[in-house]
């Protein structure tokens, strides 16, 4: 396992008086790793969206069942979880080696609140190996140099991606980043994506105002995209069934999920 960071290292570059999207959306999902300006920023989004915490909560769901589905039913044993978020119930090391114990993970994120909560990240079982990269999604040559000193990148890993090109601007980097990521794992991998959408039968339309308070009063900036835009992220993948669909109905176990505008896929390298 390589050195993680020091929380030390995370506090310097903290910025408690922005809000921050890794804080709010804990906030979002009843989490305590967060401030009054996250609070205060979150609650007006809220205001103005009101699906926004259902997004939420509907997107840590999609984790947990994709998660399960990989390591169940398709017998992964290695996930790159790039934009990990703050650490909260059931995190993807903890339902992959609950399924398998000999599971190995690693984390990526940049947040700096993330960072300071990394060791959190680095507990699990004694036969499988969690890890923690502290560097940025736009970065993917580093991301990946690190993740092999814990990965084995011949064999199939499953590559997490929720909610996290969201964040990259521009929609040809995105896919880019997404390619590049891809190119490097063995045929039998996996991209796991979540992705805001401005998709009217999501009901994303909603989003557009909120997104627009979000990126004027808080960080980092984020866009929705359309379903054919974020598809191609996928492209030279193939999806597995049912496909590129709200994140909440993928493979969801209630018969009728609160719809949200998220898309969720998760898609094979052949």
């Amino acid at each position: 396992m390589s050195e993680a960071p020091t929380p030390a290292e995370g506090s310097a570059r903290l910025n408690t008086g922005v809000a921050h999207n890794a804080r709010v959306w804990n906030y979002w999902i009843g989490g305590k790793d967060n401030y009054e300006v996250d609070h205060q920023v979150g609650d007006h989004v809220a205001s103005m969206f009101p699906l926004v915490r259902d997004i939420a909560r509907a997107d840590r769901e999609f984790l947990g069942r994709a998660v399960s589905f990989l390591a169940g039913e398709r017998g992964v044993r290695q996930f790159l979880d790039i934009g990990t978020g703050l650490p909260t119930a059931d995190n993807t090391h903890e339902i992959a080696q609950r399924i398998a114990s000999e599971s190995r993970i690693v984390y990526v994120d940049n947040d700096p609140i993330v960072l300071i909560h990394a060791r959190t990240l680095l507990t699990g079982t004694s036969d499988g190996v969690t890890d923690y990269i502290d560097a940025d999604v736009r970065d993917p040559d580093t991301i990946l140099d690190r993740a092999a000193r814990t990965l084995d990148l011949t064999r199939p890993v499953a590559v997490m991606m929720l909610g996290i090109l969201n964040f990259v601007l521009d929609t040809d980097e995105a896919r880019e980043i997404a390619r590049r990521v891809m190119a490097a794992v063995p045929s039998g991998s996996y991209l796991v994506m979540t992705h805001p959408t401005h998709d009217a039968e999501l009901g994303g339309e909603g989003q557009i105002p909120a997104m627009k308070f979000w990126n004027e009063n808080a960080t980092p900036p984020v866009t929705a995209r359309s379903g054919a835009e974020i598809a191609s992220f996928l492209d030279g993948l193939e999806m597995l069934e049912p496909g590129l669909v709200s994140c909440s109905a993928w493979r969801a176990e209630l018969q009728a999920p609160v719809v949200v505008p998220q898309y969720g896929a998760v898609a094979v390298k052949p």
